[in-house]
Order: C-alpha cells, then structure tokens, then sequence
C-alpha cells in the first residue's frame, strides 16, 4: 500500500506518513505541506493500456495502485464508470490532429465544459464512499480561479456528508464561469466571492487549514489541488493520449496552459511512472511566474494582472512545491525553508542542483492577451476548430516549443463557449453553450462577498454573517 508524506514532513517521515484515505479526507497536511506518494507504481507492473484501452478501464488500471488500502480495484472500478457516464463524448477525452505532429486532447466534454471534471467527478465519488464508510461529515473549501469551483460544486452538489463552500476572486472569472458555482441551487453549496485575487482566495483556504480550532471544528476538507486525489486523478488522461498519439510507445511532448502547476504535474507523475515523455511545456499568460523561474531559477512574486485567460491569472503555483521537493531530494526542511523564504521576501533563488533536475523535463512559455486573440483566430483558420483563450496559449506554446517527429500534445482546458466574449473578439463567431447550460443567462445567482481576510472567511463558514 502506497503511503503518503508531506512535503514539509521530516525526510524520514515515519509515523506521519498516511494512507490514501486519511490523504483523501486531509487535504493540506497539518505541517502546511503537500502530500505526495513515498513511492511511485510502474506502468510495467500494471495491466497493459494501449491504444484502445476504453478511458474508464485505463483510468482504474493507473489509479489503483494509489488508492490500494481505501479502494479495491472493483470499487474504483465502479467510481469512474459512474463519473465519466455522463460526459458529452464517449471516449471521455478526444484526440484531434491540427497539424503535423500537432494534436489537441480534448478535457472538455464534462457538464462544466473544463478540464476539472475530468478529476472532480472522480473525486466527489471518493470522498462521499470515503464519509459513508467512516459514518462522517464535512466542509469541503476550496479557491477557484474560475473552473474547479464549478466542477467542485457540479459533482458535490446534493451530498449529504458534504457541505461545499467555494471562494472565487470578485470580478475575476468570466461571466459564464461565475454563473456556474452561482446558479446551482442546493442546499449544501456556498459561494463566496473575495476582494482580492485568486491568490489571496488560496491564500485564506490555505490560512483556514492552519487554523487548528477551525479545522476540527468544521473538518476541513480540500478540493484544490493541493489535495493529492486530483492529481492522481488526471495521470490518467496523459497516458492515454501518449498511447493514442503514439502506439509504439515512442516519446510524446505535452503543452499544457499551466496556472496552479497541477495538470502539468499530473504528467509529470506520469513520466515518473515510466510514461515516454519528451518535454513539458508550460504555457503562460501575462502572470508568468513559472516561466521566469524556467528562465532564471528565481522565483519572484508579482502583483497579478487581469487577463483573457483568468484561470491562469496566478502568482503562487501550490503545486509547484510538489515538484521543488522531488528535485531537491525529498527534503522537507529544505522546502519548509525555502517556502517561508519566499513567502516573506516574495523572491527566491532556488538551488541550482533542484534546477536542473527541473529543466531536464520541462520548458516554459508565455504569451500575451494580443497574441492570445491572434492564435484563436488563426487555429480556426488552418483547422476550423474554435478553441478557448487558455488553450491557445497552450497552442502557441506547442508550436514554438515542438520537436519534428516528436507528437505534441496541447491540453484543451476549457470549451470555448465559457469565454464568449474573448473568442468572439478573436474571431468574430461567439460559441454557444451546450444545451444542459442553455439557461444559464436566466438562472438567480447566489453569493455573498467577503473581504480578503481569515476573519471574514472563519464567519462565513460559520454563519456569522
């Protein structure tokens, strides 16, 4: 059975390391670290997935052997079965060819039309099996810059065990985005919206999970992707795509719009389990945080500035951290160093032994919103294929970045109907919902706005207010 540690755990970690389930139910580890596997299955060892492996068989065979101890493979089995049922393509996540040697895997075709569907709906299974087994209840938080929060609230609405209590940044996320944590109306669903950024939102989920009394008063759960559940939850679709691109096993790239370094991550553990990836190339917008560091091993915080793609408008990358500590030796000292280092100066210079460990697998890119408006235009050009702004940031990352002979993967985040205003601006051509969301425009929205402090999100949560 796979145990769990933290990232700031002691490198020997011991009696703190945990199972799946505690992980699962956790969330952010009490030390503020990330949990991360203590070791990490091969592909060799499990049942073979190929080219035509359906996306449910593929997804049980990789993910067990990280939950073994919590679920039996039959359990699983039957979870994500029943959590890509009702996605809007059967074979869960497309794969179209745009150009020579490059392709786009589509995560779109879930009911919030993002690529966190493809990990939520998964995960609420999880958690609510995991509660009614135990026989208890909590209080799910979670900060979105724009996707999770709608796919938290779409797979967790009407969970008994559950309550949901989601923050978004005021004024932050596209009108369609907002709207689909907003107009869901069940009882056990909260929607906050913060004067502040998406990394002030993190920020206070994060400050929520340190607070001991409330924690326990409340047992916090997550559903960011600190919560080590959706990252193993999207493994998954990067080997299928690398079976499907490439048959033979040969070595694959993938471009991926990166914001909370979570997806690109995901492929990262991937690789870790014998997947043939070339490079990683992390696509940015104007917050480009990562790609600096990929420049100069520094990693500086700056303010954060509104974009097309506000799902990536991001400074501090929480998943981030999972990777410094793999390449820095597993050392959670080290990490707890370097964290608080940055946390207060808002700069960092990381080793330049983690460095390089970090190059040998990824690149980094960025692009801006003008440039961003001229790739949604010409993909419909050259493929008649409408795609959202973050992914064209993915695009043109590929193109730049891609090798000859080598296929290169674009992650498709989100459907372009969820910025109608952005693509129609590029192209002149406004996409349209698909007809479940049809109504979404006539639907009552339900938040309360809170400002930018643990005090006013500690009386949210407890309905003081």
């Amino acid at each position: 059975m796979i145990r769990y540690r933290s990232t700031r755990a002691t490198a020997s970690g011991g009696e703190t390391d945990l199972g799946f389930g505690e992980v699962l139910l956790a969330g952010l580890a009490p030390d503020g670290g990330l949990y991360c596997p203590v070791d990490i299955p091969a592909l060799s060892d499990l049942a073979p997935v190929t080219a035509g492996t359906p996306y449910a068989e593929a997804a049980t065979t990789i993910i067990a052997p990280y939950v073994a101890g919590t679920f039996d493979e039959a359990e699983l089995g039957e979870m994500v079965t029943a959590a890509y049922a009702g996605f809007r393509d059967p074979d869960i996540c497309p794969i179209h060819r745009l150009e020579p040697d490059q392709y786009l895997l589509d995560l779109t075709r879930g009911p919030t039309l993002a690529f966190k569907d493809m990990a939520l709906q998964l995960v609420a299974r999880m958690l609510d099996a995991e509660l009614e087994r135990r026989g208890e209840h909590v209080t799910v938080i979670g900060a979105t810059s724009g996707d999770t929060g709608s796919a938290a609230i779409e797979a967790l609405a009407g969970r008994a065990n559950i309550r949901v209590v989601i923050l978004h940044p005021l004024g932050r996320v596209s009108e369609v985005q907002r709207r689909q944590m907003t107009t869901v109306d069940a009882a056990n669903i909260s929607n906050l919206a913060v004067r502040g950024t998406f990394d002030d939102c993190q920020d206070l989920v994060k400050a929520a999970f340190a607070d001991t009394v409330l924690r326990s008063e409340l047992k916090l759960a997550a559903v960011n992707s600190i919560n080590w559940a959706r990252v193993v939850s999207q493994i998954p679709y990067y080997v299928v795509a690398a079976r499907r691109v490439s048959p033979d096993g040969g070595p694959v790239s993938f471009a991926v719009p990166t914001g909370n370094f979570g997806n690109v991550l995901a492929g990262w553990y991937g690789k870790r389990m014998g997947l043939a990836v070339d490079r990683f190339v992390v696509a940015s917008n104007r917050n480009d945080v990562l790609t600096r560091f990929f420049e100069t091993g520094r990693l500086i915080i700056e303010s954060v500035e509104p974009s097309l793609s506000p799902s990536m408008d991001i400074q501090v990358s929480s998943n981030f951290e999972r990777l410094l500590w793999e390449a820095g030796g597993r050392v959670g000292e080290a990490i707890t160093e370097l964290i608080t280092a940055l946390r207060t100066s808002g700069r960092v210079e990381v080793p330049a032994s983690w460095c390089q460990v970090i190059a040998s697998d990824f690149d980094g890119l960025r692009l801006d919103d003008e440039g961003t408006l001229a790739v949604i235009a010409d993909v419909l050009r050259t493929t008649e294929r409408l795609v959202d702004p973050h992914t064209a940031v993915g695009i043109h990352a590929a193109r730049k970045l891609g090798k000859h002979g080598v296929p290169m993967v674009t992650l498709a985040t989100a459907d372009p109907a969820k910025f109608p205003d952005a693509v129609e601006s590029a192209t002149g051509r406004r996409p349209e919902l698909p007809p479940h969301l049809a109504e979404l425009f006539d639907r009552t929205e339900h938040y309360d706005v809170i400002d930018n402090s643990s005090d006013s999100l500690a009386a949210a949560l407890r309905g003081e207010r």
